[in-house]
């Protein structure tokens, strides 16, 4: 794969992690260099042209269903070497990834990550992104790919973080937002206008019964 790896201790890696330790979640509003967003926005708008992206179900293997009233996003998960733009943003994910082991030694063996498009008016209900019989998702690590995004457009991810917080993230192209998977409840507002993001999770080797 030819990746875009920078060094793990950047001082950009050094601050989400730093983040990550003292408060569980990092928003960095520019992660993305614009023409790498750019390129991505486009790869997830072609695979959406050609029907790649399929509606996105609830739970995991055989019980895994599609639930519109929960979430309506459509979804394609990424494999290395599909195009460039997306290998080089695994790239970085992985120099995150060692940054994440180097600093707080979660142990992060993958990274699995897919497309994400919302409608308008779609939204995903507040929950939790690991599952209740798989511990192995640690780190999620959500990136945005959209232009001129304002925050009347609505779309926002609402983290309910301790002591009954709020934080709602705008999602403008090349916003990353990193939080600990079992730790954060969070939600997706309905947007006005199209949505897109990468989303993804570092993952431990952990209990979990499928590969």
């Amino acid at each position: 794969m030819r990746g875009m790896h920078i060094p793990s201790d950047h001082p950009l890696l050094l601050r989400i992690v730093d983040d990550l330790a003292e408060r569980g979640w990092s928003q960095q509003n520019i992660f993305l260099p614009q023409v790498l967003t750019v390129a991505l926005a486009a790869e997830c708008r072609r695979r959406a042209a050609e029907g790649e992206l399929a509606p996105a179900g609830v739970g995991r293997g055989p019980a895994q269903e599609v639930r519109e009233g929960i979430r309506g996003d459509h979804i394609q998960w990424l494999e290395p070497g599909q195009a460039e733009a997306c290998d080089e943003y695994l790239g970085l994910m992985d120099s995150l990834r060692e940054a994440l082991n180097r600093g707080l030694f979660l142990g992060l063996e993958d990274f699995e990550s897919h497309f994400a498009l919302y409608p308008p008016g779609a939204f995903y209900k507040t929950h939790l992104d690991r599952f209740h019989d798989d511990d192995r998702r640690m780190v999620s690590a959500v990136i945005y790919l959209n232009d001129a995004w304002l925050p009347e457009h609505g779309g926002q991810l609402r983290m309910y973080l301790d002591d009954g917080v709020e934080h709602d993230v705008v999602p403008t192209g090349g916003c990353l937002v990193v939080f600990l998977s079992g730790d954060v409840p969070h939600e997706v507002l309905p947007a006005t206008r199209e949505r897109l993001s990468l989303t993804g999770w570092f993952r431990r080797r952990g209990n979990g019964p499928f590969p």
